[in-house]
């Protein structure tokens, strides 16, 4: 198991998108980077089918499980749970604004009870020894940030939270659907530098907007490390240059056909499972984003893997489309 201690980058939790197939996926790109899963809430881990929600390749490791709900005693089974699944991190979501978390008390609604957050860190930590952080975001409607942000980061150190992970965007959680949330809310990103400032100890992950290495490098000046999300996922083949750029590894990364060949013993196991193609090949179709073929990568994948009896042939078939691509032509 590779654990870090540090992790200036990582990659964020996103509904529909995180799932094992993805983070299997992303682990052969980036040894390093921090994934974590989609959210899952207290609920579904406490009654739900446990292994489907939680169960995670070993290969995956360091991965971080996220978990929404705000009741101290059932986020700390759920953490538990989480635990003995081997999950590095258990990571409370204080940051979604979908209508679903509001009609359940979580997510970025419990930006206005920085006691009740504190309380549920305090109880997840008393049941599990993995880290515990939070995710969450500058506040929420009519919240003024440069007060709602540090007084949940204090909330939560006292409780003995030692990494904050910040969505440097106000939630507006009236008159903007979930979408609209993750755009149009402007950026305060020296904000979430001052909050490092006032708070040393305290590790303070930046996320939002950020769509290279060099963006993230470049807030890894003011704080502890950034967190990557649709970027990473529209164009996994950003986090290549992650081993080598933050944590000064010397071994090359996979080619792109090299990570493709990697994943397709993975896809066998998992049809012979009983898993659908297009529930994995969905993941994979912008690992060739800005390179000649990648047109017609995407379109085969996206036409075939849906069929009923589709196979790794696909995939294999899709790999010609940019493995024949002309000399000339790649290198331009």
């Amino acid at each position: 198991m590779l654990i870090l201690k540090r992790k200036p980058i990582s990659v964020a939790p996103m509904m529909d998108w995180t799932d094992r197939h993805d983070r299997f996926f992303l682990r052969l790109i980036s040894r390093r980077a921090l994934l974590y899963t989609e959210m899952v809430t207290t609920g579904a881990v406490l009654h739900g089918d446990r292994q489907r929600l939680l169960g995670f390749d070993a290969s995956e490791h360091p991965v971080a499980v996220q978990l929404g709900g705000s009741e101290p005693a059932e986020l700390a089974e759920a953490a538990r749970i989480a635990a003995d699944f081997g999950y590095d991190e258990v990571n409370l979501n204080v940051g979604c604004p979908s209508d679903r978390v509001q009609s359940g008390r979580f997510g970025a609604c419990l930006m206005r009870e920085p006691d009740l957050v504190a309380r549920c860190v305090e109880a997840m930590r008393s049941a599990v020894t993995i880290p515990v952080t939070v995710k969450c975001r500058i506040g929420v409607d009519e919240q003024e940030p440069e007060e709602a942000l540090p007084a949940m980061a204090r909330a939560v150190r006292a409780a003995g939270c030692e990494t904050l992970i910040v969505h440097a965007r106000k939630a507006w959680l009236e008159g903007l659907s979930p979408k609209e949330n993750r755009d149009i809310p402007p950026l305060d990103y020296p904000l979430v530098y001052r909050l490092k400032q006032s708070m040393p100890d305290m590790e303070i992950i930046i996320n939002g907007g950020i769509a290279t290495l060099d963006e993230a490098a470049a807030h890894t000046a003011y704080v502890d490390g950034a967190m990557l999300g649709r970027a990473a996922y529209q164009n996994p083949w950003l986090l290549a240059e992650v081993d080598s750029r933050f944590h000064g590894e010397s071994a090359a990364p996979r080619s792109r056909l090299e990570v493709l060949e990697a994943f397709l013993p993975y896809v066998e196991r998992e049809l012979a499972q009983g898993t659908h193609l297009h529930a994995m090949t969905r993941h994979i179709l912008g690992l060739f984003q800005g390179q000649p073929g990648a047109r017609a990568f995407r379109r085969h994948i996206s036409e075939n893997a849906p069929r009923p009896g589709a196979g790794i042939e696909v995939i294999r078939e899709a790999m010609q489309k940019v493995a024949s691509v002309p000399a000339a032509a790649a290198a331009q």
